[in-house]
């Protein structure tokens, strides 16, 4: 086994939900694919007692619903000689004492906490205690790390008195999506966008990430983050940057983090008279979301609150390549399709020599990357309509696309989950796709600032129908500026 690459992985909070729906099955289509090293093991580790018997049959059924071919047995046979398990109170180092057995021999351990983020801290000490760390141990991290600038400092120095920052692994499953990563490609390989990539020649961009489920059973967490610090503060502002960055000198990770961080601290912070002007709270109300009825988040909740479950923005980025270009940004729950998108809009030509019914067809370009529910690159240009016309030629817009699910459809194409890109570079110590200590507290101070305007102003939420686009408020947020969203 290389140097660079993991020789066990232990997940903490091996039979939770993120465990169970995303990490284990991604484990083993990576053991399909034939990515994981020759003998790497994974041990999963709670406070539940149980076999190990009893954790392989349950993680085979994790695998089982998102296997759409259904499981070969050759390779379940395979990747279950990996696994075991271990009770332990990860919190105590006496509570790790079960995992020395199993770590025996280890070199490069890699853990992954699918725990609460207030317990980091303290896990981390308690490895450090029961001296299951070593110079090479690398930790993966779950967002959201903290509430906000504090709280995220605290957990971060809390992390780091036990693991050095380049062992550290801050996890955002958004960057693992496969058009996120293209989006460096399109952007930095090809001749073609780089000298349009400015205020020159983009009017604005818009960032959505709708969803149509509510909140449910989560709404102890959800009710105490809201949609401002469990979206935007890590997905959204992580699609920003990647749209927003200069070119990096080369993918070493320090190389593309620098460039995302010069962004986040360009964000023009919000004052009280932007947080009215500038941004929108919604909170759903009962409606009617794909032709079933949906409950409202107070109901859902059981009693008021002042959660927002939406927000839209208008973000400025004050530096040269973007003054003057507005990013609009909206999240939702309750909406009337999945959909996370960014569209990146042109301006319309300086000049329009097409005359008569020619002239109202024109439109401007536009470059739309859909990440889910399906991943496109589409590009909108303006062709002539074929056929005869009287007078003057009659224009229509027509799109290129770069559809990746037509693209690579062939027999036995699928389409990967985000966690199998970031697992693996966790594994082979590639750190490009994570996000560093400085990279999330930048965010967070710009987040906390967004918080602080609302709470000065005064900005409550607006109610919402389930099956909406949100309040009111997010289109005239939009159409204030001239602009409209992209639907």
């Amino acid at each position: 086994m290389p140097e660079s690459q993991a020789d066990i992985i232990v997940l903490f909070g091996g039979t939770g939900d993120l465990a169970q729906r995303m990490l284990l099955p991604s484990l083993y289509f990576l053991d399909v694919d034939g990515f994981l090293p020759e003998g790497l093991r994974i041990v999963a580790t709670a406070r539940a007692e149980m076999g190990r018997d009893a954790f392989v049959e349950m993680a085979r059924q994790a695998v089982c619903e998102r296997a759409a071919q259904g499981l070969c047995d050759e390779d379940w046979t395979r990747f279950s000689a990996r696994l075991d398990y271990a009770a332990a109170d990860a919190t105590r180092p006496e509570g790790l004492q079960a995992l020395k057995p199993l770590l025996a021999g280890a070199q490069r351990p890699m853990f992954y906490l699918a725990l609460s983020p207030s317990l980091y801290g303290r896990v981390c000490s308690a490895l450090s205690d029961a001296s299951l760390v070593n110079e090479r141990t690398r930790i993966v991290l779950e967002k959201p790390i903290g509430r906000d600038l504090e709280t995220s400092r605290q957990i971060n120095a809390a992390v780091g008195a036990v693991f050095s920052e380049d062992r550290i692994f801050r996890i955002d499953h958004y960057l693992g999506k496969e058009t996120v990563q293209n989006l460096i490609a399109l952007r930095f390989a090809n001749a073609l966008f780089e000298p349009l990539w400015n205020n020159l020649t983009i009017d604005h961009v818009q960032i959505t990430v709708a969803e149509t489920e509510g909140v449910g059973e989560r709404w102890p967490y959800y009710d105490e983050y809201g949609a401002l610090r469990d979206m935007v503060q890590n997905h959204m502002l992580q699609l920003l940057c990647l749209v927003a960055m200069e070119p990096p000198v080369d993918l070493e990770p320090d190389s593309v983090r620098n460039e995302k961080v010069k962004v986040l601290r360009s964000l023009r912070p919000f004052t009280r008279a932007e947080a009215q002007a500038s941004s929108v709270r919604g909170q759903y109300a009962a409606g009617v979301v794909g032709g079933e009825t949906a409950h409202g988040y107070e109901t859902e909740r059981g009693q008021p609150s002042p959660t927002e479950t939406f927000v839209a923005l208008r973000a400025d980025i004050d530096n040269w390549r973007w003054a003057g270009v507005p990013f609009f940004l909206r999240t939702g729950k309750r909406l009337p399709e999945r959909r996370t998108q960014i569209a990146i809009q042109f301006k319309e030509v300086p000049h329009s020599i097409f005359g008569g019914a020619a002239k109202a067809d024109l439109t401007a370009n536009r470059l739309v990357i859909d990440l889910q529910p399906d991943e496109d690159i589409e590009l909108t240009l303006m062709n002539k309509s074929p056929g005869l016309s009287q007078g003057s030629m009659r224009l229509q817009a027509m799109p290129l696309s770069l559809s990746l699910l037509r693209a690579y459809s062939g027999p036995g194409a699928r389409r990967r989950i985000a966690y199998e890109r970031l697992l693996l570079d966790v594994v082979n110590g590639a750190s490009t796709l994570f996000v560093r200590r400085d990279e999330v507290e930048a965010a967070w101070r710009w987040i906390d600032g967004i918080a602080e305007a609302w709470r000065d102003a005064g900005l409550a939420t607006k109610p919402y129908a389930a099956g909406s686009w949100g309040p009111a408020g997010a289109f005239a947020l939009i159409e204030r500026a001239g602009r409209a969203w992209y639907d």
